[in-house]
């Protein structure tokens, strides 16, 4: 297959292609269509986001898929004034979580030195616990977010809602903490505003 070489150096046109709808194309959707979101497509995002690096394998992220209908309902409740629309009317909107016990998987995740839980057992481990879980679960949300945009759809990351209302109704007796909601389906364009600037590289770059 013929390379071609312009802003990502020397890609194949496929590459260029799919680099181009995730990083260029891609929006944070405010609205949707009605196209339904397969199960599938599900499976298919948690296929490509597991294999995201996090540090000792450690995993974190949990993910609750929510359809319309009662789960929904429930989150709704949850969601500011501002968000409500975007949420009901996507076709999905996922509870992207981190556990802060996530070190009782390392007999499993990390098999060949699962000693490494005693870092962050016990409560005098609690602050390395915790930042450990909420920044490889936010790393596995990017990833999750890049994953989505892989398979076709779009997202509509969003943080205004009551962090605390959805950890009671859907991680209730549980470690796991709510750390952002992202819907997901088919983006109306319609609703999106006009893009706004970004940051160039010299702006918040430096070479050392």
């Amino acid at each position: 297959m013929s390379c071609a070489t312009g802003l990502f150096g020397a890609l194949s046109p496929c590459a260029e292609d799919l680099v181009t709808r995730i990083f260029l194309d891609a929006r944070s959707q405010n609205g949707w269509k009605d196209t339904p979101v397969l199960d599938a497509e599900l499976h298919r995002i948690w296929a490509l986001t597991r294999w995201a690096p996090t540090s000792a394998n450690c995993s974190p992220m949990r993910v609750k898929f929510v359809r319309p209908g009662p789960a929904q309902e429930t989150l709704l409740g949850f969601v500011d004034e501002g968000n409500l629309a975007k949420v009901r009317a996507a076709p999905v909107t996922a509870i992207l979580g981190y556990d802060l016990a996530f070190y009782e998987q390392f007999e499993v995740l990390f098999p060949h030195r699962p000693a490494v839980r005693e870092w962050f057992a016990g409560p005098e481990n609690a602050e390395r616990a915790h930042m450990t879980a909420i920044r490889n679960g936010t790393l596995q949300a990017g990833f999750f977010m890049l994953a989505a945009r892989a398979v076709g759809l779009d997202c509509g990351p969003l943080s205004g809602f009551d962090h605390e209302g959805v950890d009671r109704a859907f991680w209730q007796g549980t470690e796991i903490r709510t750390n952002f909601l992202c819907s997901l389906g088919h983006g109306d364009p319609a609703c999106l505003f006009p893009r706004h600037p970004r940051f160039g590289f010299d702006d918040v770059c430096e070479i050392l």
